[in-house]
C-alpha cells in the first residue's frame, strides 16, 4: 500500500513540476506549485501512516506546509493582481517588473 501512495505522490509532483516549468501564465504556475505542495503532503502522510508509532509527525508537517501554501497563494495572487492592473497581462515570459 505504501508503494501505491508514494507513486501517486511522485506522479503528482512530476505533473506539478512539468506544469511549473512549461507554464507561461502566472495563475497556472501558482496552481502547479500548489500541486507540488500537495504531493509532498501526500508523501508525509503516507510515511506517517506506514510506521506503527503513535506520533503524528507527518500530519504536523503537512499542516505547516498547508499554512505555507496558503500564504504563498495569497501573496502570489496579490502580486498577479497588481501586475495585471499595471500591465493588463499576467504572462510570466512577457513582464520584468521585479527586476532592478
Amino acid at each position: 500500500m505504501l508503494e501505491h501512495e508514494l507513486m501517486l505522490g511522485a506522479y503528482s509532483f512530476r505533473v506539478g513540476f512539468f506544469g511549473l516549468i512549461t507554464s507561461r501564465h502566472m495563475v497556472r504556475a501558482l496552481m502547479c506549485i500548489e500541486l507540488i505542495f500537495n504531493a509532498v503532503n501526500m508523501n508525509f502522510i503516507a510515511f506517517s501512516n506506514s510506521f506503527e508509532n503513535s506520533r503524528l509527525e507527518g500530519e504536523i508537517f503537512s499542516l505547516f506546509i498547508i499554512a505555507v501554501a496558503a500564504a504563498e497563494a495569497a501573496i502570489g495572487l496579490s502580486i498577479a493582481l497588481v501586475i495585471y492592473r499595471n500591465r493588463g497581462l499576467i504572462r510570466i515570459d512577457q513582464f520584468n517588473l521585479l527586476k532592478w
